[in-house]
């Protein structure tokens, strides 16, 4: 009940008995409490009268029942009991009596007093009614409404009501208490009052936590709940059944006994994520997302018809602060009671001195005192638990709300917002600024304590003080305004901090992407100086805000003492004696007061990384999306017309001026089959751009009738099994998928692969040939039944043979009724066409079938002509064979030899191959984090001098802080009758000089810190990425890019900013606990008696834990990985997803993908609060035994100032205990990030770049003959053998071509001629040289290769052909020239310098190719490797290229994998590759000549598919 339970009339005696000798603070507020107190407490009641009231008349209105209806659908809830209703009824209605009672007595003392109404009996009167009319409203509405509302739990209002009504019921006792110390008297009524308010307020919040309907819902409403949960989660079990702390009861709850299995699982065995109980179902991403989108929808207005919205970074929070809400009200009630319970200490100290100073007035109260002490420290420890693991709710809430938000607009995004911002960025903005704004729960509620806390020290200082205060205050305002430039100098520091990782991490997220490039061309060394030149400014920005961070914490480490210092001397000056009880009561205060102080530097850094974060997560949700009307789409079977364009005109930078496409008209009916041709860069990909509405339209108007599926150029394919990428989410259907399979000729394939169809694709579909993705790309298509097919030339990437078997088995059968549009460079599939588009820059140039627009244009006959070129060199070839039919080729002799030994091979493999999936598990750690890990983090920057430095700065900084107490205590006399032992001077100015060098001592403790922080996260960055940059390909492999950012982003951050800091803060916290009790200890030593036991067991307890939490922290790092994995791969693949109309699947994903990473956090977060709960009630076990011994001394027997210093240390000794425990829990939990960098720092590195024995001749090699003896080749020891056996030689000077279908090894002996793939048997020699004994740049550096997927870096045109800058302008432009780009470049404004974006996405797929070509031009290597090089580029610009390769690289030896038969015909040697075998070798004539070698019947069929032409 509130301060005022005592029927008005009592206050006046007591007041009447206020002894004289009091200070005027007292005297002043018994005079107000009557007024004040009693009119807060009637308002507070009149609000909920007028609330319960409010609700009947709405509900007599019929409002409320409206409102209800829509929001349950029209019916009631679940027809179960619901629990506690009874009880809380009752104790209302116990309640609402003794209110009446009691307003009733109190107009009879009124009407009866012979003095008639004075003022303060007409406030206590009009209380007592409000009261009484309030509790009779809740009791009614509680029986009589609430009973039959069906609702699930009680109001969140009402269990917030009853929350505060304890609180003033609490207050009302402390007030009393405080009263009866102070000798005045309280009547037995107003004990009675409390006792029945206190009673009735914690029966009533335990029934607001415990009650909810049993029982759940009706019949007809329960399965289909269930089946929500099912389908949303994939798994059976709801997540309520699941999660631990939904279905715990009360007791459990306050205690966090819940957490007890799974810790009693920890301890046991090594955790998996698997024994991770579920979520609390409103903790998932399901159940939040939708309340907070409608929040933002409602604050930032409708979505303008750019797609973009008004989303600022206030507007952002206040949506997050309304989607959490309840958890930041009931934390802010929390927070409430721990910072009213922190004070009751200091206030009590001064009479607790007193009474063992022997003082009259305090003989008998004793035992009222430590009662007081124990049950504040109660209240305390109770809801600081529940305050931070609501917190950490309410946190992972927010990380889990945004990472969803973020995702959806990630896949809404415009072309030209995609552009302007990198996958970098978004990443970070996942990884980093959503992670920053859920910690920052932790301070959420700082902003108000503060004042609050100052405030209430402010009142004690003022009791025992006096005017002395206002000294206290001046001098805290002058620490915290201190602060303000520091902090505003931090958060320009963090923005360019931040702004410098994205520019890196976006680097590296490129480099990761390209490795394999980067090392074919000896390039890797280059691009990793780049990212330590990018982490070099980056660095800088760290290195300032490490060290204003550094001043920071000097100013509040000092702001105490400043204070204590200020107010100690202005007593001085004033006159105020200083006894020892009020200075004790004074240091106590300064001492809870440290708290608010200590917080406030590190919550204004946060708030200030905090909206930095929300600012950029605010502008990435302005972003333009994708215009939702720029195609038309109409249901299947609306519209005879499948696709039609009218009109339009299109353009990648949505400038009129400049449009890509333009002056589009035509029209595909439905079934009809579509083919677009035209030169590189001619529109052609853009055009199906514009069907899917990827493209900005500036006019015109596009319609389309049915879904669409689409194949891209460069394929796609998701981490994860092979099944899983074709069925992309839809149902199993076994004879549907076997069709498909057939169709794209996918089976053979699977029967090679280890695993088959269950094969795990490493990241971009890594372990796979581009045939084979681009196949498994045409089968997820075909397996979605769609009506509008759309390929991007597919074709291109596989071979001749499989080519024609996909046109014919998917085109012209499996969709020979559905409308598809193709791209396609190969001349021979355009006859099969209804309708062919010729492009022309950005334009149909010419539009028919193919007799009709053979002759009617001459862009058209320039392609057809090129390919006829082509094939005049084959019929060549057959024309001189006719007459010399010879005997069988000599390399289809070895075929049965060489095919029995393979299949031996592959029967030796296949009992290895059981765990042989090239991506495996996330490795992490298990067990203890090990010693060395601490070890390596600290003696890494200057071989850990810096250490003792900063133990000893921490060491002093204490011994001088209990030295300025002690003295302080010891040299203040008890009462102003004893004399004291040195003059006021001279105890002023001894603990200024203490005070003095305590915060010298921390200052330079935290320049060593800094220092040595910031040494050796510099240290780990560098060694770390100079590891990955060296590891072998076969790591890039096997670790998808997201697990190596982690590590980049994440981890970094953490090892930059916080585990120096963590580190410190263990050793500050176990330093000041040895100092608390050396302190206690000196009073009575037998404190040590319990303190030895209770710090075993809370060691004990803590061993217990950290068992569950490591390897929850670990599970927390491992579950990262995936989502920032999953968030780039839907990024790269959004036109894909948008296509298939699969954005509802890859959402549902990514919440499934948070829910099990927010699963071991909140778990973690649970056992944490579980040990500090335990370890609270351990420690105040302690702070009682010392109290009940002290107050048990006989009078005199100790001195009461040393014995109060004991006490006031102890008031800290749970917090203390708790925060040792804590800060080591958390080190090791954050220490993990070391020790995964560290694992990364050990990668097995690839052989020397150079070796400095190499004698290699400066023109080595100068013949270029390539000779591979008895060569076997396999990814990884658990995989099977590609290359199986290959003895071949290649002639010095002459052009190989190798021939082979999909995955016969083509691409392998690439790889393994450039090591980036090292032979397991066998060797590879270059003019003699084995290449295994020389250094891999001196190996890559003097051979040349155009990649089979092109690759351009962001940068310019001359940084993507000359990276190292090893050629002029003329040189690069002259290679230019060579490769047909010379002209493109010229008609851009920046000629060389010209623009190039990530992945060099505004240049079409054949231009990069191109600009592949013109690299090695430049080159010009005595060796030249063409992988699939010109599949990308129409008939035309690939004969172009080849007559270029035939004048540029006349003399050296070329290798050639190529699709198109005609680009490997003029070779001097043909090498036709199947399953790893070299199966035929000759010239093309000899090869062609015997009708039975697998190299004429490859021939043959490409002859005949191309007969059409």
């Amino acid at each position: 009940m509130p301060v005022s339970t005592a029927a008005l009339p009592y206050a006046a005696p007591a007041m009447a008995a206020t002894p004289a000798g009091e200070g005027p603070l007292l005297y002043f507020f018994f005079s107000l409490e009557p007024l004040v107190l009693h009119g807060v407490d009637a308002a507070v009641h009149v609000l909920l009268a007028l609330a319960v009231a409010g609700r009947f008349l709405f509900r007599r209105c019929g409002l409320s029942v409206a409102k209800d209806g829509e929001a349950r659908g029209g019916g009631p809830r679940g027809g179960g009991r619901f629990r506690c209703h009874g009880v809380a009824a009752c104790a209302t209605w116990a309640l609402a009596a003794a209110e009446v009672l009691l307003a009733a007595y109190s107009c009879y003392l009124g009407a009866t007093s012979g003095s008639g109404w004075s003022r303060d009996a007409v406030v206590g009167l009009v209380d007592a009614a409000a009261r009484a009319v309030a509790w009779l409203l809740l009791a009614a509405y509680l029986q009589f409404d609430f009973g039959r509302r069906r609702e699930e739990r009680f109001p969140a209002p009402l269990r917030l009501w009853w929350a505060f009504f304890l609180l003033l019921s609490i207050l009302a006792v402390a007030d009393h208490v405080a009263t009866s110390l102070d000798g005045l008297l309280v009547p037995a009524l107003a004990w009675v009052f409390d006792a029945v308010s206190v009673a009735a307020a914690v029966v009533l919040l335990c029934a607001g936590f415990v009650g909810r309907r049993e029982g759940g819902g009706s019949a007809a409403e329960e399965p289909l709940l269930n089946g929500a949960h099912e389908t949303a989660d994939g798994n059976s079990r709801s997540d309520a059944e699941a999660s631990r702390f939904t279905g715990a009861g009360f007791f459990s709850v306050l205690t966090f006994s819940w957490m007890g299995p799974l810790l009693a699982v920890g301890h046991k065995k090594t955790l998996g994520l698997d024994d991770v109980p579920g979520l609390d179902p409103g903790d998932s991403v399901s159940s939040l997302l939708p309340t907070f989108k409608a929040n933002l929808e409602e604050l930032a207005g409708g979505v303008s018809g750019s797609g973009r919205k008004a989303v600022t970074a206030f507007k952002l929070t206040k949506a997050l602060l309304r989607t959490v809400w309840w958890h930041v009200a009931v934390t802010a009630f929390y927070a409430l009671v721990y910072n009213v319970a922190t004070y009751v200490g200091p206030y009590l100290i001064d009479s607790l001195v007193q009474y063992l100073n022997g003082d009259e007035r305090y003989a008998s109260k004793g035992q009222l005192l430590v009662l007081a002490f124990i049950v504040a420290k109660v209240f305390e420890c109770l809801s600081q638990r529940h305050w931070f693991f609501r917190l950490q709710q309410a946190g992972i809430r927010a990380r889990s709300t945004l990472v969803a938000v973020v995702y959806q607009k990630g896949l809404a995004l415009s072309s030209q917002s995609r552009q302007s911002r990198t996958s970098g960025e978004m990443i970070n903005i996942i990884s980093v600024d959503a992670d920053r704004v859920g910690i920052f729960s932790w301070y959420m509620h700082d902003l108000w304590l503060v004042p609050l806390q100052v405030g209430m020290a402010l009142f004690i200082l003022y009791s025992t003080l006096g005017l002395a205060s206002l000294a206290a205050l001046g001098a805290t305002v002058v620490v915290m305004l201190a602060n303000v430039p520091p902090g505003r100098m931090q958060e320009k520091f963090q923005q360019k901090l931040m702004d410098c990782k994205d520019v890196r991490m976006k680097a590296t997220s490129e480099i990761l992407r390209n490795m394999r490039i980067l090392k074919l061309q000896g390039w890797e060394m280059k691009f990793l100086s780049k990212i330590i030149e990018l982490r070099k400014t980056e660095t800088n920005w760290l290195k300032k805000y490490l060290y204003t961070s550094t001043l920071v914490t000097f100013v509040f480490w000092g702001a105490p003492t400043f204070v204590a210092v200020v107010t100690f001397g202005a007593c001085m000056l004033m006159g105020i004696p200083l006894e020892s009880g009020k200075v004790l009561s004074a240091l106590a205060t300064f001492r809870v007061l440290q708290e608010p102080i200590y917080n406030l530097p590190d919550t204004i850094s946060m708030v200030i990384q905090t909206k930095v974060s929300l600012d950029r997560i605010a502008s990435f949700l302005c972003l333009e999306e994708l215009p939702t009307d720029a195609v038309q789409r109409l249901p299947n079977g609306s519209s005879d017309v499948a696709i039609e364009v009218t009109n339009g005109c299109f353009s990648w930078d949505a400038s009129p001026e400049l449009p890509t496409l333009k002056d589009l008209n035509f029209q595909a009916q439905q079934g009809m089959h579509v083919a677009v041709c035209g030169t590189v860069g001619s529109g052609k990909s853009s055009l199906l751009s514009c069907i899917l509405g990827e493209i900005p339209k500036l006019s015109g108007e596009v319609k389309i009738c049915g879904m669409t599926a689409y194949v891209s150029q460069s394929a796609w394919i998701q981490s994860g099994k092979i099944q899983d990428n074709i069925l992309f989410g839809k149902e199993m259907d076994m004879d549907k998928y076997e069709r498909v399979l057939e169709s794209c000729s996918l089976k053979k394939d699977l029967e090679i692969l280890p695993f088959g169809d269950q094969t795990v694709i490493g990241e971009r579909g890594i372990n796979l040939s581009g045939g084979q993705k681009q196949r498994i790309q045409i089968a997820r298509a075909l397996y979605q039944e769609a009506d509008i097919y759309l390929f991007d030339d597919p074709f291109s990437a596989v071979d001749a043979h499989t080519g024609s078997h996909l046109f014919k088995e998917c085109l012209l059968g499996a969709l020979s009724s559905k409308t598809v549009v193709y791209v396609t460079h190969q001349i021979e599939f355009l006859p099969a066409a209804d309708l062919i588009l010729v492009m022309k820059d950005g334009k149909i140039a010419q539009a028919g079938k193919y007799n009709e627009i053979l002759g009617s244009g001459k862009e058209f006959m320039e392609l057809v002509g090129a390919h006829k070129d082509a094939l005049a060199e084959l019929d060549t070839i057959d024309a001189a064979n006719v007459s010399n039919e010879g005997s069988p080729s000599r390399g289809t002799a070895k075929l049965t030899r060489a095919l029995s030994s393979a299949e031996k091979k592959d029967k030796q493999d296949e009992g290895n191959n059981q765990s042989g999936q090239l991506v495996q598990e996330e490795e992490r750690e298990k067990g203890k984090v090990g010693f060395w890990v601490y070890w390596k983090y600290l003696t890494l920057a200057y071989k850990g001098a810096l250490v003792p430095l900063v133990l000893l700065g921490q060491l002093l900084f204490q011994v001088l802080q209990i030295g300025s107490n002690y003295w302080m205590a010891w040299a203040a006399p008890v009462s102003k009758d004893v004399e004291p032992p040195v003059s006021m001077s001279t105890l002023i100015y001894v603990y200024i000089a203490l005070a003095v060098g305590s915060s010298l001592c921390v200052l330079l403790r935290a320049l060593f810190l800094v220092t040595a922080s910031y040494k050796t996260a510099t240290l780990l960055f560098d060694k770390m990425h100079m590891s990955i940059f060296r590891a072998p390909m076969s790591f890039f492999d096997s670790t998808p890019s997201g697990r190596i950012l982690n590590r980049a982003s994440t981890d970094q951050s953490e090892v930059d900013t916080s585990i120096a800091y963590q580190m410190g803060s263990v050793a500050f916290a176990v330093i000041q606990l040895v100092g608390i009790i050396a302190v206690m200890s000196q009073v009575a030593w037998q404190v040590f008696v319990v303190f030895i036991p209770v710090v075993a067991t809370c060691f004990w307890y803590q061993r217990y834990y950290i068992d569950t939490a490591r390897e929850l922290q670990r599970l927390v790092g491992v579950c990262k990985a995936p989502i920032i994995q999953h968030f780039a791969e839907s990024i790269t693949g959004s036109t894909t997803i948008r296509s298939f109309g699969k954005e509802n699947q890859f959402v549902s994903a990514n919440s499934h993908l948070m829910d099990a990473y927010s699963r071991p956090k909140f778990y973690n977060a649970g056992a944490m609060e579980w040990l500090c709960f335990r370890l609270d009630v351990l420690s105040s076990l302690t702070f009682a035994f010392s109290l009940i011994f002290l107050i048990n001394l006989p009078t005199g027997f100790i001195d009461p100032g040393i014995a109060g210093l004991a006490v006031t240390y102890g008031l800290n000794l749970n917090m203390l205990q708790a925060w040792v425990v804590w800060s080591m829990c958390t080190l090791e939990n954050k220490i993990i990030s070391v020790e995964r960098i560290l694992q990364y720092i050990s990668i097995p590195a690839e052989p020397p770049l150079s070796m400095s024995e190499d004698k290699l001749a400066h023109n080595w090699p100068s013949e270029g003959e390539i000779q591979l003896h008895d060569l076997h080749v396999k990814y990884a020891p658990q995989l099977p053998f590609v290359l199986k056996g290959l003895t071949v030689t290649f002639p010095g000077g002459l052009k190989t071509g190798i021939v082979g279908r999909t995955g016969s090894g083509k691409s392998t002996l690439i790889q393994a001629l450039f090591r980036i793939v090292d032979p397991t048997i066998g060797q590879i020699l270059i003019d003699s040289v084995d290449i295994c004994t020389i250094g891999l740049h001196d190996l890559r550096s003097r051979l040349s290769i155009i990649p089979q997927e092109p690759t351009m870096f962001e940068g310019t045109v001359r940084s993507n052909l000359d990276p190292l800058g090893e050629y002029t302008d003329s040189q690069i432009w002259e290679a230019l020239d060579c490769c047909q780009l010379g002209d493109e470049v010229r008609r851009k404004e920046h000629k060389l310098d010209s623009p190039v974006i990530e992945n060099g996405e505004n240049w079409s797929v054949g231009q990069r190719q191109l600009v592949c070509l013109g690299r090695v031009i430049l080159k010009r290597s005595k060796i030249l490797v063409l992988d699939e090089a010109t599949a990308s580029v129409d008939t035309a610009t690939d004969n172009l290229i080849q007559k270029t390769l035939r004048q540029q690289f006349s003399e050296s030896t070329v290798i050639t994998i190529a699709h198109r038969i005609t680009s490997v015909l003029d070779s001097d040697m043909v090498l036709l590759l199947d399953n790893g075998v070299a199966v035929e070798r000759d010239t093309p004539a000899k090869l062609l000549e015997d009708k039975s070698s697998l190299f004429s019947k490859l021939v043959a069929e490409y002859t005949m598919r191309s007969t059409h032409t």
